[in-house]
Parts: C-alpha cells; structure tokens; sequence
C-alpha cells in the first residue's frame, strides 16, 4: 500500500475538465491528469434516469492532498454536486510513484 491514489471525476464539457486539470497541477494538488473524451454516463438524478456526455478526469494526486483537490474540483465545476472518488494506488513502479509523490504537494 502507498499514500498514492487515483481520483476520478467527470466534467460536462472538455473545456471545464481542461480548466479542472490546469488549476490542479498549477496548485500542486495532482501529478498528472488523464482526461478522456466523451464518455456516455447514465445516472439518477432528483428522481430521474439521465443521460448525458462527459469527460473523464484521471488524476494521479497523493492521500495527503486530497482534501484540497476535492475542494478544487468543488470550486471550478459546474455540477451541484461532481464526482469526486478515490482509490488507493497499492503498487506501482517505484520511479513513477516517486515521481507522483515529488510533484505533488511541495513548491518545485
């Protein structure tokens, strides 16, 4: 196990996941983040079935600055309520973790 974890969220618009990713790395709260285009999400929503067209955002951040990157995503997104879960990263070569660790958190 590390202190390394995934977090996913989903943005309405490929310019709000760009603006998300951006504030992210400049505020030193993620290492990198995937943004994958596209994706069909169906959810309930007050009540109701919803569709809509979304990007994934993959971001690669550390147990220690998560609280600050929830409330980036809070800050900078659209939707009432974002999605905002983690998952621990249990293995990983040891550069890239290494990596991860030295880009998060610390003025470089």
């Amino acid at each position: 196990m590390t202190d390394k974890i995934l977090v996913l969220s989903t943005a309405g618009s490929e310019q709000e996941a760009g603006t998300i990713a951006d504030a992210l790395l400049e505020r030193r709260q993620a290492a990198c983040v995937n943004i994958l285009p596209k994706i069909a999400s169906v959810y309930r929503w007050q009540g109701k079935i919803e569709r809509a067209e979304e990007w994934i955002l993959l971001i690669k951040t550390t147990r220690d600055a998560l609280e600050q990157a929830r409330q980036t995503i809070q800050e900078l997104h659209s939707y009432a309520v974002p999605e905002c879960i983690s998952i621990p990263i249990e293995n990983g070569s040891t550069s890239y973790l290494e990596w991860l660790g030295e880009s998060v958190g610390t003025e470089g």
